[in-house]
Parts: structure tokens; C-alpha cells; sequence
């Protein structure tokens, strides 16, 4: 994306001119936003200033409802001495992204809200119930990582409730995931387990946690640094659904080493700007399998010779997978 800049070619030219020295552009990290207030930190330091947009600030190409999001680098200017709440200072372009998450609200809609940007990984937090994980979700989130180049990492949350009575589940989710090639990481905030493998993935990075309301990301959080204020939540029991406990989207840095960006719970997930005939491309073990087709391209829902329909027969793409996949295809279609 091209950063929005507000110095003009002619400003520069009047300031050589008149002798005027140029302030050196200032860069921060968007660690937190709350609808038109930011908090900023130059990372890795984290000196938190308060800041806001100068007017609107739209980045060619994108429809997101938020030009700015957590994780975003931005130029800055401080109009008089250091930014404080009563004098915060001003964002003036966003500078291009390395990568980024974003979703719909709802297929049938048009405004697109970008999750995080610049992102070393993506931990995608579910449980196998309370909540139940859906796969097609799942599945949703893991194309967009795909699609936007940010290495997801599934994270299977209280595994010390299923890994006895939910048994035979926990095999094939295992399976599901790591036959595409994903990794499935258990860890249990409640008891510990785990949490020494994920302060370890998150040392050093800037690292997205995401998941439906309930599966337990705060809790996560606060297992890897106890010291961090992060609010939790409770299941419903008549609905069987987690509460927002997360309101904001928020940068938090760990004691350990690395940066963490805590999400409020995600209830719907629409694809943006992905054509139906791509999407087999973003399901790493179809795209494997799709070289031996008999035509290229193929949609692995009628050719013959599809190598793809193929593997999901004999087991080596999981009908699961394959469902998600053509339910995608679908809604793509519809909604074009």
C-alpha cells in the first residue's frame, strides 16, 4: 500500500529557500485504538504517547473501515513539545504494510475492518467445546493468513478438559490441521501447560491472538506474563458462548520478550477481495495435489481427473477441509 503523505514537493522547495531545516520524519508502532484515539510506542521501546488522525487518512485501494490499525507504522509530528492527552500528537500517513488480517462482519457486506498489521504470527485460539471450535471459521481465518502473508499457528485452549473425554475429536482435529500442514499447539491456560511453548513461539515477534468470544485468549495472555491487566470472562451456559471481555484491539509487551495484540472475540469472518477461482489456491494441501489435475485451471468440484477429489477420497484431504472449501466457493460466487 502507498503511505498517504502530507508534505508537498512545494513546502519542501519553500523551506530550502528561506533556509528552513526540515524536522527528520518521526515513525511509531500503533500499539492501541479506541474508534478515533490511538496510543503510540517506538518498538521495541515502549514509551506509550496518545495520538490522533489529522483528518482522514484513506490508503489507495483499501476499504477498510479503520485506515489505521494496531500494528501499523506511522509518521507522526508533535505540533508544541511532547505529546500528552492535552496535546496529543498527529498522524499523518500510514506507512506500507508488511502484511495484515482483515475480515467482513457478513459476506453480504462491503466495509472490510483490518484485524492487525505487520504481524510475525498468528496464534488461532479454539476449543474443542465451550465453545465449539466450527471448522468452516477456522478454516476461514487460516485462507486469510494465507492470503495476506501471516504464518498462523493453531492453538488448542484447555486441553486438560478434552484431551480424556473428548479423545477420539482431539485425534482428528489433529489430524485435519496437521495433514494440510499446520501446526496444533496444546496448552491450557488453567493449568499451565504449554504456556512455556507459547512464551517461546512469542519471544522476539509481534504476534496476533484471535479467536471466537470464550475460548479463553485473555487468559491465555495473562498465563504467559501475570502481570499484564487483561480483563476475563465467563462461558454463558445458555448459549454455550463466550462474552467479550476484550473491547479494544491492543498491543501488550511481554516480560519474556515480544509483543502480543489481544483481539476482542470474533462471532463472523467474510473473505475480502478473494476471487472464487483462487480460493483453492490458499488450502496449501489442495494447491499440492491440484498439479496432478487433468485441466488446468480446475474448480475440484465436477472435472474429471482431479487429482484433488481424488486425495479427499482416499483420505489424504479431509472431506472437512474440502466442505469449507466448496462452501467458500459458493458464497464467492453468490456475493461477486
Amino acid at each position: 500500500m502507498t503511505p498517504v503523505k502530507y508534505t508537498t514537493k512545494f513546502s519542501i522547495i519553500f523551506a530550502e529557500l528561506n533556509g528552513m531545516e526540515m524536522q527528520p520524519e518521526k515513525t511509531a508502532t500503533v500499539v492501541k485504538h479506541t474508534g478515533s484515539h490511538y496510543l503510540l510506542s517506538c518498538l521495541p521501546e515502549w514509551n506509550l504517547f496518545p495520538a490522533v488522525l489529522r483528518g482522514k487518512i484513506r490508503l489507495k485501494g483499501n476499504s477498510a473501515t479503520n485506515p489505521v490499525a494496531v500494528g501499523d507504522k506511522v509518521s507522526y509530528e508533535v505540533p508544541d513539545g511532547n505529546p500528552v492527552p492535552e496535546n496529543p500528537a498527529v498522524i499523518t500517513s500510514v506507512l506500507e504494510r508488511r502484511n495484515y488480517v482483515i475480515r467482513k462482519s457478513a459476506n453480504l457486506s462491503r466495509q472490510a475492518h483490518i484485524i492487525a498489521a505487520n504481524l510475525d504470527k498468528a496464534f488461532l485460539v479454539v476449543t474443542l467445546d465451550f465453545p465449539e471450535v466450527k471448522l468452516p471459521f477456522l478454516d476461514r481465518i487460516l485462507l486469510t493468513c494465507e492470503v495476506y502473508n501471516v504464518p498462523p499457528i493453531i492453538v488448542m485452549n484447555k486441553i486438560d478438559l478434552f484431551r480424556d473425554a473428548y479423545s477420539e475429536q482431539l485425534k482428528a482435529f489433529h489430524h485435519i490441521y496437521e495433514s494440510a500442514g499446520y501446526r496444533v499447539l496444546e496448552v491450557s491456560a488453567l493449568t499451565g501447560e504449554g504456556i512455556d511453548i507459547l512464551k517461546e513461539e512469542c519471544s522476539g515477534s509481534v504476534s496476533l491472538f484471535s479467536g471466537v468470544s470464550g475460548v479463553g485468549k485473555s487468559s491465555l495472555i495473562k498465563a504467559m506474563d501475570p502481570g499484564l491487566d487483561l480483563k476475563t470472562g465467563e462461558i454463558s451456559e445458555a448459549h454455550l458462548q463466550g462474552r467479550h471481555t476484550t473491547t479494544f484491539y491492543e498491543m501488550y509487551p511481554l516480560s519474556s520478550g515480544g509483543f502480543i495484540i489481544d483481539t476482542p472475540g470474533i462471532r463472523g469472518f467474510g473473505l475480502v477481495d478473494i476471487k472464487p477461482e483462487e480460493i483453492a489456491l490458499y488450502f496449501p494441501e489442495m494447491l499440492k495435489a491440484s498439479e496432478n489435475c487433468r485441466f488446468a485451471p480446475c474448480t475440484h468440484t465436477h472435472e474429471p481427473g482431479c487429482a484433488v477429489k481424488a486425495a479427499v477420497e482416499d483420505g489424504t484431504i479431509s472431506s472437512e477441509r474440502y466442505f469449507s472449501y466448496l462452501g467458500m466457493l459458493e458464497e464467492g460466487k453468490k456475493y461477486r
